[in-house]
């Protein structure tokens, strides 16, 4: 479990600091391998490999700048209730949705320990596209895959499948739950409540 964690942290962490890729590219390959890649480099270069300082927060935020589809995510992840939100509901739901991201998984990267991570070429239909990755911890092999579309800001990410396991369905699993029980307005104080606490523990 803790292993699955790390990787999915990887990635969390990536998604909320996609870099300003190469633009004369356009390959979501490359979109996806630069990004990991700086990642890397920013995590081997910590004084303490034991922990993730506000310095090397800082660090990740300042060399890649952010490139992902919060608004689809947050959408795929909320589903049928997206719908009957205005505006600004859906802008507010997205922000809520992005901080929880950053908060939940952030910190976790101080479990790095130098996994090498292995692409293969970008599959593209139309304006999807997918990237299959490989996350080496050892003997241990685990499959990542990307999911992007087209955009008019480039190629963005969209979702993620860990072991077939994709991430926006079990977000959408987890809200269910809580929709369920209290409706939207359940759901968003739950998350609000979630992040200022993770918020406090981290500025504590």
């Amino acid at each position: 479990m803790k292993h699955i964690q790390l990787i999915f942290t990887m990635i969390i962490s990536m998604l909320f600091s996609m870099p300003a890729w190469a633009e004369s590219d356009g390959n979501p390959k490359a979109v996806i391998e630069s990004t990991i890649t700086q990642i890397i480099e920013v995590l081997n270069a910590r004084e303490d490999k034991t922990t993730i300082s506000s310095k090397d927060r800082d660090a990740i935020r300042q060399a890649i700048e952010g490139r992902f589809d919060y608004s689809d995510m947050a959408m795929r992840s909320l589903g049928k209730p997206w719908k009957k939100l205005d505006d600004a509901e859906k802008l507010h739901f997205t922000e809520v949705f992005r901080d929880l991201l950053e908060r939940s998984y952030g910190n976790r990267l101080s479990d790095y320990k130098g996994q090498k991570v292995i692409f293969a070429d970008a599959i593209r239909k139309n304006d999807k596209a997918l990237v299959k990755s490989t996350v080496v911890d050892g003997t241990r092999e685990t499959p990542v895959d990307y999911k992007l579309h087209q955009t008019n800001s480039g190629w963005q990410v969209y979702d993620i499948r860990i072991e077939g396991t994709s991430m926006v369905r079990t977000f959408h699993q987890d809200f269910k739950s809580t929709l369920g029980d209290g409706g939207y307005k359940a759901l968003v104080k739950a998350l609000e409540e979630k992040v200022a606490k993770l918020k406090a523990k981290d500025e504590g």
